[in-house]
C-alpha cells in the first residue's frame, strides 16, 4: 500500500507511534473500527439476508458499487479549462473539538492514539461569507490546458526549489492525460495548485470554507452523514482501488460537490497552525490568500491539506481531520479543487 499523507496510527518494534505520513514509506490504516464491525450487528444481518435470497430468487445481478462512465455527471466538462462551480452560504460555524472529546473519537475510530487529535482541538467559531467551491477535483485533462498556456509550469521546467523531483511524473507516458482525462490531476506541488486556480480566475479554498462545504449543511461525521465508511460512498483504502478514480464516480454530498472524503488529499490556500482558541471572521492561517502576486512561490511552510485520500483510513475522511503537506510536496495522492 502506498505511503498516505496521515498522521498515521503505526505498530511498531518499539510499540505504538505516530508521525506525519510524508516522512513514511508505508502508511497502515487503523485497526478495525466500529465503521468496520457495524456491518455485524443484526439490524444489518436481517436485511441482508433477505436480499440476498430476493436475488438468488429472481437471478438479479451484482451491482457495480460506483457510478459507470455513462451515468456520472459530466466532471465540468474535461474538455472545459475550469471547473463548474457551487455557491455555498456564509454563516455561523463550530470547527474542531474540545479536548474532553479526545476519548469519544478514539472510540468512534477505533483508534488509540490522542495525538491523532489533537490537531482538532480546540473547538472554535468561525463566521463565513458567502463564497464559491469547484464541483469537482481539477482533472488531468483541465490541467494540461493550463500547462500547454503556462509553458513554466510543464514537465521539466519547473524550478528544484519548489518540487520534490515527483511533478506530473505519472504523465511520462504520452497516453496518461488522455488516458486519465476525468481523474484529478496528482504530482502537483502546492505552487502549481495555486497557480492553476489564479490563471482559472480562482484560488484554493481556506480550511473553513472546505470543511463547512464538505459538511454539506449537516453536523455529521462524513460528507455523506453518519453511515459508515464503504466502498460505495467513497474512494478510500477499504475499497481496495488502490489508486485515483474518476472524479464523481461517487454520490455528491447534500450540497452537490464530489470527492469531499476520498480519492485525492486537498491542497488548501492555509499554513499549518494549530487552531485559534477565539472566534474567527473568515480566517486563513498564514493571513494571505496569494491572489496576486509572486509571494507564494516564496512560501516555505507547509500548508493544510484535507479529505484523505484512495489510501487512506476512515478517520482520514471525517469531516473534522487535518493534516499537513510540504507545499513543494508532489504526491500521487494529493490533488486540489478551487474556490472563489
Amino acid at each position: 500500500m502506498n505511503g498516505d499523507y496521515t498522521k498515521v496510527w503505526l505498530v511498531t518494534a518499539g510499540g505504538q507511534g505516530f508521525r506525519h505520513a510524508d516522512d513514511l514509506a508505508i502508511a497502515s490504516p487503523p485497526p478495525t473500527s466500529m465503521f468496520q464491525r457495524v456491518s455485524m450487528n443484526k439490524a444489518f444481518i436481517v436485511p441482508v439476508v433477505i436480499l440476498i435470497l430476493v436475488c438468488l430468487l429472481s437471478n438479479c445481478s451484482t451491482q457495480v458499487q460506483t457510478r459507470s462512465a455513462g451515468d456520472r455527471p459530466n466532471p465540468a466538462d474535461s474538455g472545459s479549462s475550469v471547473s463548474r462551480m457551487v455557491l455555498v452560504r456564509g454563516g455561523k460555524l463550530y470547527m474542531g473539538i474540545d479536548a474532553s472529546q479526545i476519548p469519544h473519537f478514539e472510540e468512534v475510530f477505533g483508534v488509540r492514539v490522542p495525538q491523532l487529535f489533537e490537531d482538532e482541538v480546540p473547538k472554535h467559531t468561525v463566521f463565513l461569507d458567502d463564497f464559491q467551491i469547484d464541483q469537482y477535483l481539477v482533472t488531468n485533462a483541465q490541467f494540461k490546458k493550463f500547462v500547454d498556456a503556462n509553458p513554466e509550469w510543464q514537465p521539466g521546467r519547473v524550478s528544484p526549489e519548489l518540487d520534490n523531483g515527483n511533478y506530473l511524473k505519472h504523465w511520462n507516458a504520452a497516453t496518461t492525460p488522455a488516458a486519465k482525462a476525468d481523474h484529478p490531476v496528482v504530482n502537483v506541488n502546492w505552487y502549481a495548485a495555486v497557480a492553476y486556480c489564479r490563471w482559472a480566475g480562482k484560488r484554493l479554498p481556506t480550511e473553513a470554507e472546505w470543511e463547512h462545504a464538505a459538511r454539506g449543511g449537516q453536523n455529521a461525521l462524513f460528507p455523506w452523514g453518519v453511515q459508515s465508511v464503504d466502498g460505495t460512498r467513497s474512494n478510500f483504502s477499504g475499497s481496495h482501488v488502490g489508486t485515483t478514480s474518476a472524479v464523481g464516480s461517487y454520490p455528491a454530498n447534500p450540497y452537490g460537490l464530489f470527492d469531499m472524503a476520498g480519492n485525492v488529499w486537498q491542497f488548501l490556500a492555509d499554513e499549518w497552525k494549530p487552531y485559534p482558541s477565539t472566534p474567527q471572521n473568515n480566517p486563513v492561517a498564514g493571513g494571505n490568500l496569494f491572489l496576486d502576486g509572486s509571494a507564494f512561490l516564496s512560501v516555505k511552510t507547509r500548508r493544510v491539506i484535507r479529505g484523505g485520500s484512495y489510501d487512506g483510513a476512515p478517520v482520514n475522511l471525517w469531516v473534522e481531520y487535518r493534516d499537513s503537506h510540504p507545499p513543494n510536496g508532489s504526491r500521487d495522492f494529493v490533488g486540489f479543487r478551487c474556490a472563489k
